[in-house]
């Protein structure tokens, strides 16, 4: 039977390279988006679209899928607190069912480098952070509301230190450690990430679980 998921953010650099993926791989997609022009500008009728703004979608309007992709990227800072916003309302949604399935792209910030700290801290100590640390902060925090849920199935993928646009390479998969590649680097390509989380909407090995990916180049 053929796999149907909504992503929101779609036209994002994650989310558009996860839905290339999907429908690469024959899955049903729906873009769940404000703006369907936009949309349908980068993917064509390779896939459905339900516009609609994700902070008032009801379980009715999900309840179809078997995964709902959390994408969601705004470019503003001053939307950072967003990320939280909507995961709480989509965990609310889903409680107590296991369908759909909920797939988050978290930040980095989360992730252990050693002695008991986290990237998030730092990352606050960059002289620069106060411009842009609204984001790691909120996506750290989405984290920690997903390990303390109850009755929601979900899964999550942080991308390494760096995330950029780029292609398919050869990876390592982690847990909660942030990783470095055979050249010192963490970094990830939205190809690649893309890759590895829809490995994980197909056949799911990480229930109720965050892992990462790094490049290997």
């Amino acid at each position: 039977m053929t796999i149907k998921i909504g992503v929101i953010g779609a036209t994002g650099m994650a989310g558009s390279a996860i839905t290339e993926e999907a429908v690469k791989r024959g899955i049903d997609v729906t873009a769940i988006v404000r703006n369907i022009k936009k949309a349908e500008d980068e993917f064509g009728d390779q896939i459905h679209y339900f516009e609609k703004d994700a902070f008032t979608l009801t379980y009715d309007e999900i309840k179809d899928f078997d995964v709902v992709v959390d994408a969601f990227a705004p470019s503003d800072k001053n939307l950072a607190d967003k990320h939280i916003v909507l995961a709480t309302n989509l965990m609310k949604m889903v409680q107590g069912d296991d369908k759909p399935r909920l797939g988050f792209i978290l930040g980095a910030s989360s992730l252990n480098i050693g002695n008991g700290k986290q990237l998030l801290d730092r990352l606050m100590e960059m002289p620069d952070a106060d411009d842009w640390i609204a984001t790691p902060k909120a996506q750290f925090e989405e984290y920690r509301m997903l390990l303390h849920s109850n009755g929601v199935n979900w899964f999550a993928v942080s991308p390494s230190g760096t995330f950029e646009a780029g292609e398919l390479t050869d990876y390592t998969i982690g847990a909660n450690d942030l990783l470095k590649n055979k050249n010192g680097k963490s970094i990830v390509y939205s190809k690649t990430l893309a890759k590895v989380f829809v490995d994980e909407i197909e056949n799911p090995k990480h229930i109720n679980e965050r892992f990462t990916v790094v490049s290997e180049i």
